[in-house]
């Protein structure tokens, strides 16, 4: 018989734009539920390492993306569509409606590199 794990407590995150919910964290993924607020903005950032898969699962949500050397582009996503976020890629969620997102990726949370942010959170 295998031993059971422990029940995880999830922890919340306060952020400018509401809050993040990680409901899951192994050294292999991690499980999150943003609560972005309308209006809300998350930075224009990239990631070196981490790999994340987003759905909206309720709510409106533009998503402006971009590689490296090429032009933004803006994706409005509505409840039930996902979209794949690989390293390198430049993204920002921005809520039209009040959202909730369900985020699974790699478990490097500390790997953001901001590029823009209306909360003055930019990296050097």
């Amino acid at each position: 018989m295998t031993a059971m794990a422990a029940p995880f407590v999830g922890r919340r995150v306060e952020k400018p734009w509401g809050y993040e919910l990680i409901w899951a964290e192994t050294p292999r993924y991690v499980g999150k539920i943003l609560h972005i607020e309308r209006s809300g903005q998350l930075s224009y950032q990239y990631h070196e390492r981490k790999v994340e898969t987003i759905h909206l699962f309720v709510g409106a949500l533009e998503l402006d993306i971009a590689t490296a050397d090429g032009p933004r582009q803006t994706i409005r996503l509505h409840p039930g569509q996902s979209f794949h976020i690989p390293p390198g890629l430049r993204h920002r969620m921005t809520a039209i409606e009040t959202c909730d997102v369900l985020e699974a990726s790699t478990p490097e949370l500390d790997d953001v590199v901001r590029l823009e942010d209306r909360y003055g959170r930019v990296d050097k």
